[in-house]
């Protein structure tokens, strides 16, 4: 609108930045703690197969169920990973940069975000409006 040229882009969050009033409660077991849980689920589903009795038929369907039920919590963990929206400008001869930032968790929203920001800055040359989680960066 302003004759300025933009970038628009999105990336995915695997660790949560610690900032402001979360950095104090911030506890995460990190990749041991990750480690030590995985590993006691794997032992303990070891010993559920192998101690098993060798007449003891288990039904298909409940193997589904079981992959099902194991790989909820992986998977909706994926589904709501942090993403990080970036609008930026180099600015021109009368006008400033501009760097917009903004988290938004999961990839749907900020896909939809992401079209949100390129139609306003189409539109109405600004990425950011009302209740836009994109902020100017200084």
């Amino acid at each position: 609108m302003d004759g300025r040229t933009w970038s628009v882009r999105r990336s995915i969050e695997w660790s949560l930045p610690a900032t402001g009033d979360d950095f104090e409660h911030d506890v995460d077991g990190g990749r041991g703690a990750a480690f030590l849980i995985l590993s006691s689920l794997f032992v303990f589903w070891l010993i559920l197969v192998v101690w098993s009795p060798a007449e003891l038929h288990v039904p298909w369907w409940l193997w589904i169920i079981a992959v099902l039920v194991v790989g909820f919590f992986p998977i909706r963990w994926l589904l709501r990973r942090p993403w990080t929206i970036v609008a930026e400008t180099t600015g021109s001869y009368d006008l400033p940069a501009e760097r917009w930032t903004g988290m938004i968790r999961g990839g749907s929203k900020a896909k939809e975000e992401l079209r949100i920001v390129i139609r306003r800055l189409r539109t109405q040359g600004t990425p950011g409006h009302a209740d836009s989680p994109l902020q100017p960066v200084n």
